[in-house]
Parts: C-alpha cells; sequence; structure tokens
C-alpha cells in the first residue's frame, strides 16, 4: 500500500477492536451452540475470521508487521455439509474461462478441422458459415474435442486460461433423464457440496511467494541433488 492511502494508527485500533468483539460473539455462539453445523457459529466464525484479517492486513500496512496466527479465508469458505453420508449419486460442475488471445489461430484450427471432416466443395461453404467468424470457429472447435482436450491444448487454439472451478456435490438420488439440462447450474445447495477445486490467478501471489522461499542467496534456484 502507498504512503498516500496507508491507513492511520486509529484505523488499526479500530480494527483491533473489531477482533476483540468478534472473539466475544464467536464464544457466545459457542457456548450456545445447538448442534455440530450450528449456523449461528458459522456466521461469528466467517465474522471473527473477515474481522481477523482486516486486522492483518491494516497492521502490516501500517506497521510492517504481522499477528501470530493464520487467516482463514472467508470467501471460499463452504457452510457445513449437510448431504447424505452415504450419496448414491453426485454431480460434477465444472466452469473453465477463457479469453481468445489469437483469434487468427482460432479460426485456422477449426478451419483444419472442417477440412478433414468435409470434402473440398463443402468445407469451403463451411468456412463462411462456421470456421470463418469466431462464435462459429469455438462451435467447432468445443464440437470436435472434449473440454479436457480443450483444457490441455488451450494455447493451440488461440486461448487463454482464466479463472476455473470444479464442484463435486452428493445426491440421494440420480436426476430424472433431462431433467437440468435447461438450467444445468441453478439449483446447487452450497450445503451438499463434498469438495471443490479451484485455479485463478489470484493465487499467483502466494506461487511467487513460494518461488522466493526456494532461491538462493544470490538469487537463483537452488539446486537439485546430483541423484536426481
Amino acid at each position: 500500500m502507498s504512503d498516500a492511502v496507508q491507513p492511520t494508527a486509529a484505523e488499526v485500533r479500530a480494527a483491533a477492536e473489531a477482533v476483540k468483539t468478534a472473539l466475544d460473539r464467536h464464544l457466545a455462539a459457542v457456548e450456545r451452540r445447538t448442534g455440530e453445523d450450528d449456523p449461528g457459529v458459522y456466521e461469528a466464525f466467517n465474522e471473527l475470521a473477515a474481522a481477523a484479517e482486516e486486522y492483518d492486513e491494516l497492521l502490516y500496512d501500517r506497521y510492517d508487521e504481522v499477528t501470530p496466527f493464520e487467516i482463514p479465508g472467508t470467501d471460499d469458505t463452504l457452510p457445513p455439509y449437510t448431504g447424505p453420508e452415504e450419496p448414491n449419486a453426485l454431480s460434477v460442475l465444472i466452469r473453465r474461462d477463457y479469453a481468445v488471445v489469437e483469434p487468427q489461430r482460432l479460426l485456422a484450427q477449426a478451419q483444419r478441422v472442417e477440412a478433414v471432416e468435409e470434402d473440398g466443395a463443402t468445407a469451403t461453404a463451411g468456412f463462411d458459415a462456421a470456421a470463418g467468424t469466431i462464435h462459429g470457429a469455438l462451435g467447432v472447435l468445443f464440437g470436435e474435442f472434449e473440454p479436457d482436450e480443450i483444457a490441455s491444448r488451450h494455447k493451440e487454439f488461440g486461448l487463454e486460461e482464466a479463472d476455473s472451478t470444479l464442484w463435486v456435490t452428493a445426491a440421494d438420488e440420480p436426476a430424472e433423464p433431462g431433467e437440468w439440462l435447461e438450467i444445468p447450474f441453478e439449483s446447487i445447495d452450497p450445503q451438499r457440496v463434498v469438495c471443490r477445486f479451484d485455479v485463478s490467478a489470484v493465487f499467483d501471489d502466494e506461487a511467487e511467494d513460494d518461488l522466493e522461499d526456494d532461491l538462493g542467496p544470490d538469487g537463483d534456484l537452488e539446486p537439485l541433488d546430483a541423484d536426481h
């Protein structure tokens, strides 16, 4: 944080007081909990985590100091699991975002696909109708290749990876055929999420910090053992 927007000492003190208040509320919620997954405890936990994170950030920005405890993330925290202990079915929900960074490469790859599948006369018409436009080329490529193959070869198709997430949710019974196809991601119960895996550029800073830890005194990577 620059000096122009550096927090004041009063703001740091106020954040510390907010942590104290959140601690008291969390303890009170724990003392009156009604069960293992009490929503009041869950809410108090998130409030405490948010207050502690705010204090940790302001303390560092103002005094270049950190707290002695790890601040759990609140945005990524799932609510307590309330689904079946022995699920009879599951759903895997995947979202992958891409940016089209090389349109000409995308068009060329789609045209190659159509050229292989069609004869010369039909392929030429196909370039104008489908592979000759960006949205048409995307339709050709995603219709030809599985999503996992697109993910592993995205650079070949002129794409750049953005955020992605995978959620595994539990169900009592499999859905009826065609039941959710029109709105596949609308009725997801967060409390039935068994696990999730996120990939995002916001984690790049953590990776850079890990790399710095591996650097030697001269800024070079530490050598591997000769046996490896």
